[in-house]
Parts: C-alpha cells; sequence; structure tokens
C-alpha cells in the first residue's frame, strides 16, 4: 500500500468534497470524518473502552467529558490511531486505522491531523518555532519556508516572541500554546485536544479555545477535545460523556 501517494489524493479528495458538495455546488452536506464502531480497549485487564460508537463530521466540535480515570485521553489516543483499537473499527477521514500499520497512521496523522497532548510533549532540545515547523519538515518541506509557517501559528496564538526559546524553558501554559500551532500549522481536516486549555490562565484558555473553535467554524476542521472544564464543553456542537468505558447520548451545548 503507497500510503503517501494514497494519502494525498485523499487529502485532496476530501477538501474538494467539504468544499463543493458530492454535487459540486457548494452543498452544505456534512461528511463524516471521525467514526468509531464497537471499539474497545484494555489495559492488561483492566478495560478503558467497551463498545465505543462515535460519529463526527466536518466542522463539528466535539467535547468529551467524564470523570478523571474513564478513559477520555485512550479514546482520543485510540480515535486519532496512537493507540490501536483491540476491538472494532476505526475509520479516520475515510481510513480503516486497523488496516494500516504504525508507520501509515503517523503519516495520516502527520498531514491530516493534529493532536494536542497534555502538557504540550513539546521536544524539549528544540526551539518553540523548530517544535511547530517538526510536522513539515518531516513531510519534506524546505527548511526556511517551514520555520516561515511555523512563526506565523506563534504568532496567532499569542507566543510569538518566544519563538526562539527552548521547549524545555517554556511555561506549562506556553508549551501548551506551541503545541496547538503544531496541531495547527498543517492545516488539518481534524484536531484532536487532550485538555487544551489545562495548563492557561482563563482568558489564555478562553483565547486558545476561540481559535480552535474559529478553525471549525471558518476552515470545516473537526474538532475533538477531551476536557473537564464546563466552560470548554460548552463551546462544543456537541457533548458525549464517558462513564465507565462507554458513552452516554450524545447532548447539543448550543
Amino acid at each position: 500500500m503507497h500510503i503517501r501517494g494514497n494519502l494525498q489524493d485523499g487529502w485532496n479528495a476530501g477538501r474538494l468534497g467539504r468544499l463543493l458538495g458530492p454535487l459540486g455546488y457548494g452543498c452544505a452536506i456534512p461528511r463524516a470524518v471521525l467514526e468509531l464502531i464497537g471499539v474497545e480497549y484494555a489495559y492488561t485487564r483492566t478495560p478503558a473502552l467497551r463498545g465505543v460508537e462515535l460519529h463526527v463530521d466536518a466542522g463539528e466540535v466535539v467535547a468529551v467529558t467524564g470523570p478523571s480515570g474513564c478513559g477520555k485521553s485512550t479514546l482520543l489516543h485510540v480515535a486519532a490511531g496512537i493507540l490501536p483499537a483491540q476491538l472494532g473499527v476505526v475509520r479516520l477521514l475515510g481510513y480503516d486505522l486497523t488496516a494500516l500499520s504504525e508507520a501509515q497512521r503517523a503519516a495520516l496523522r502527520r498531514r491530516d491531523v493534529g493532536v494536542v497532548l497534555q502538557f504540550g510533549q513539546l521536544v524539549p532540545d528544540l526551539a518553540a518555532v523548530e517544535n511547530v515547523a517538526l510536522p513539515l519538515l518531516l513531510d519534506g518541506w524546505a527548511r526556511g519556508r517551514a520555520l516561515r509557517a511555523a512563526a506565523g501559528w506563534l504568532d496567532r496564538v499569542g507566543i510569538g516572541q518566544e519563538r526562539d526559546t527552548l521547549a524545555a524553558e517554556l511555561s506549562g501554559g506556553e508549551s501548551q500554546r506551541v503545541a496547538v500551532a503544531r496541531a495547527l500549522v498543517t492545516e488539518p481536516e481534524i484536531v484532536f485536544a487532550d485538555e487544551p486549555t489545562g495548563s492557561l490562565d482563563q482568558a489564555g484558555g478562553f483565547e486558545l479555545l476561540e481559535l480552535l473553535v474559529g478553525e471549525a467554524g471558518e476552515g470545516g476542521v473537526a474538532v475533538v477535545i477531551v476536557t473537564h472544564d464546563r466552560d470548554v464543553a460548552a463551546r462544543a456542537d456537541r457533548e458525549v460523556r464517558l462513564l465507565d468505558g462507554r458513552l452516554d447520548m450524545a447532548r447539543l451545548t448550543r
């Protein structure tokens, strides 16, 4: 399977389909970018996900809530292809992740999926701008072009002045802003964010959340946010609650 060529073809078809609709006349018909069907995952003998069903459309913002330790981060990791589902089907941007190798899943994430993990998960000995540029560089962009794109996103998340600061020297909130910029620099079709505002004060968290929600509204980017924050969940189009490894009925929040 030639994942690089196939993924590029999928990117072009997906973006065109989202803009024009199936008839080519700008029809605003929802397109599923993420489907989980009967998904299960367990750590040794401890079930984390039990028959999870989830459907996310392009441009939709979905908040995943639930008590600590209920499996929210596991759900995000499985949906993004970081962890392979042990049972069930995960379709991401039309690809059945269970049929892809780890390298192929990584290639898909690098091009069309943005991921914001808790605590940023930056490369400590790289500068902020290099961390943001990393997925572009891995995808073959010229270094100068990649760094310019990365610098622009650092400006958008309000941390452009720290572009040359090593990630190890950034505060928790600054690291989280860099992680969001890195997730968005590739102009993904879907973003997975695990507690993206957890390290920020209220004003900074609201600003970053508005950026994510704005990308969904203006660019048709789907956003799946794991959060404990009721204010964050309230900005989503829909909230799903994870309890005992299962998702409850979806609730519209706005």
